[in-house]
Order: structure tokens, then sequence, then C-alpha cells
């Protein structure tokens, strides 16, 4: 299996490309802060899922990875609340964007707690 073919990299990926869609509407004057720490955050969450996947020979490696990951994912729910307290995005974005991120918090989680269902092998 392809990491492309996971289910957590799929919505990883979809909620990084939805946050970029909305931040092209962020203010000019924050280009450099909410604007690219947000992205920076929502695309390491699939970026470091593939990585995990990609190192799952090495179990410890496998964890820290989705570890990272889920650190990423719960980063990007602290900057969409800044979006949402500086009325750059509605509640309903805020809500939806949130829940996703929940969502795939879980099924990191999951990867976590069942590492041999993604063909980790006991250490």
């Amino acid at each position: 299996m392809r990491f492309q073919d996971l289910l957590a990299y799929k919505k990883l990926f979809a909620l990084a490309m939805k946050i970029f869609e909305i931040t092209q509407k962020f203010p000019k004057e924050e280009t450099y802060s909410l604007t690219d720490q947000i992205r920076r955050s929502s695309r390491s969450v699939p970026v470091t899922v593939a990585e995990a996947y990609r190192k799952r020979i090495y179990p410890r490696h496998f964890h820290s990875k989705l570890t990272d990951s889920d650190s990423e994912n719960s980063e990007t729910q602290v900057w969409l609340e800044f979006a949402f307290a500086c009325k750059y995005i509605s509640e309903t974005i805020y809500q939806e964007l949130t829940s996703e991120s929940l969502e795939i918090g879980k099924l990191i989680n999951y990867m976590i707690l069942n590492p041999d269902k993604f063909g980790v092998k006991k250490d």
C-alpha cells in the first residue's frame, strides 16, 4: 500500500487544501504570520504521516513521527481558533475545519495505538 492510500493521509491532504483555499482571503498583513503558520502546520500533518508510514519498519520512528503529526494537527487547531477570533473565518467554517481536524486526530491516534495494522513489527 502507498501512503497516499491511507484514509488519514487522504483526509489530512484534503484539510490542508481547504485551509490553503480559505487563507487566500486572509488580509495581506497576515501573510507572514497567521497565513504562513496555519498553512505550514496543516501541510506538516500529512507530510509526517507519510514519513511515519515509510519508517514503519522502525517501530519507534513510526510512533515518533505520528506523535509529531498529532502535535502539528493540534497546532493547526490553535491557528484556526486565532483565525476565527480575528474574524477571518466564520463560525461555520471554524466548526467545520475544527471538526475535521478532530476526526483526523482520532485517525492518527488509531495508527499510534494499532501499529501492527500498518505493517509495523514489534520491537
